[in-house]
């Protein structure tokens, strides 16, 4: 038992020193798997959906509970500002 407290621990500690190793990369998700359903020309077309930054963070959560990819909240909006700062440009 003592030896599986200490592996778990050191275990613990790796991740709480490497927090880098955990980290969502924005980018490399959309290419991944948003591009799956369809290509950025979505973003860009004249009669596209999203109007407003709210609308831009409800599609993707609406997009991430179709994918069931079930993003952390914090990853989630690293992605909405990902694809904003890329593409829609809209006040926060």
């Amino acid at each position: 038992m003592k030896a599986f407290i200490n592996l778990a621990a050191a275990a613990l500690l790796t991740v709480i020193a490497n927090p880098a190793a955990a980290e969502f990369e924005a980018g490399q998700y959309h290419d991944s798997n948003c591009t799956r359903c369809h290509d950025t020309g979505v973003y860009t077309r004249e009669n596209r959906r999203v109007q407003s930054y709210p609308m831009l963070e409800t599609q993707v959560a609406r997009c991430d509970a179709m994918l069931e990819t079930k993003l952390f909240p914090d990853d989630l909006a690293l992605l909405v500002d990902h694809l904003n700062d890329n593409y829609y440009k809209y006040s926060k």
